[in-house]
């Protein structure tokens, strides 16, 4: 087995077995990458049957030197599952990542936006523009939702059940949930809808995609992230923000209202609680708040 059939290998797995998204297939490939490059710069002859732990270490210790520790740490991570899947199909006996350590991180707090700066930055969108209103719809989308950019640009039309108040999300591993919309964001998702979208001529392969870009073809990640940053530049907002801010904004501001965590839970699509958790840390002024008005010794 030489490295470039291992890692197809192994990506299929994680597609089929594991069940993971594009994304995060394509991640553990570049991971992998790393050190199929690394072998080859410093023509260490090893295949992924053959490598041991000291080579791994000697990667590992040049990793150090080029990327941060949680980027180190997420490289690491991948390494491992490459050689746990190994293991799960016998194409090995041993794991020689298995005592390889992680860089300690701490956790790391999310960038929010505050309300009035969610304000600022639907006010900057130009309406008179031709993808205005879309745009408006996209962030609108975003906030009131908690979605992730690539639950938004595969979202379609039969998602949609407005009547009942509820939008279908494909999340990671094509797992679906249900999130609640506000009347405030399908009024403006309709305006688009009905306004706008109805008048383009749309490729049949995005029939029922939602939002589109002006050729009537899906939108790429990538056109998100370009919306949001220049919005942002409009708006007069100094803070590295990305589609993924709204997420964290909107998770944050339902906790900072009393809204229950495991319920925040459900509407982002965290499997593990752990993972909503992190909100908790991002603002205490609010628990002191609620000691000071609720507590009987306050």
């Amino acid at each position: 087995m030489n490295w470039n059939q291992a890692q197809k290998e192994f990506q299929n797995y994680l597609r089929i077995e594991r069940g993971l998204a594009e994304n995060t297939v394509n991640n553990y490939g570049l991971d992998l990458l790393k050190l199929i490059h690394f072998l080859k710069d410093y023509q260490i002859e090893a295949s992924p049957l053959s490598i041991n732990s000291k080579q791994l270490y000697e990667f590992v210790h040049e990793l150090s030197k080029a990327v941060n520790a949680r980027s180190q740490a997420r490289i690491i991570s991948g390494i491992k599952s490459f050689f746990e899947y190994l293991l799960i199909e016998d194409f090995r006996t041993d794991n020689p990542a298995e005592l390889i350590e992680t860089p300690k991180i701490g956790r790391k707090l999310p960038d929010t936006l505050s309300t009035q700066e969610i304000d600022q930055l639907v006010a900057a969108i130009d309406l008179s523009h031709p993808q205005g209103e879309r745009n408006r719809a996209i962030i609108e989308t975003l906030y009131a939702c908690g979605l992730r950019v690539s639950e938004l640009i595969t979202m379609k039309l039969s998602d949609l059940y407005f009547d009942e108040g509820f939008i279908s999300v494909t999340g990671k591993g094509n797992k679906q949930r249900l999130v609640p919309i506000s009347d405030h964001t399908v009024k403006y998702i309709n305006i688009y809808r009905n306004e706008i979208r109805v008048h383009q001529d749309i490729a049949k392969s995005a029939s029922d995609v939602l939002f589109l870009n002006r050729r009537g073809k899906p939108l790429t990640r990538a056109m998100i992230f370009t919306i949001v940053k220049n919005l942002a530049k409009e708006a007069n907002i100094n803070k590295k923000i990305s589609p993924h801010t709204f997420r964290h904004s909107f998770a944050t501001h339902l906790l900072e209202n009393g809204a229950d965590l495991r319920a925040i839970q459900q509407m982002l699509g965290h499997e593990s609680i752990t993972t909503t958790e992190i909100y908790m840390h991002l603002d205490t002024s609010h628990l002191k708040e609620t000691v000071l008005k609720y507590h009987p010794r306050a």
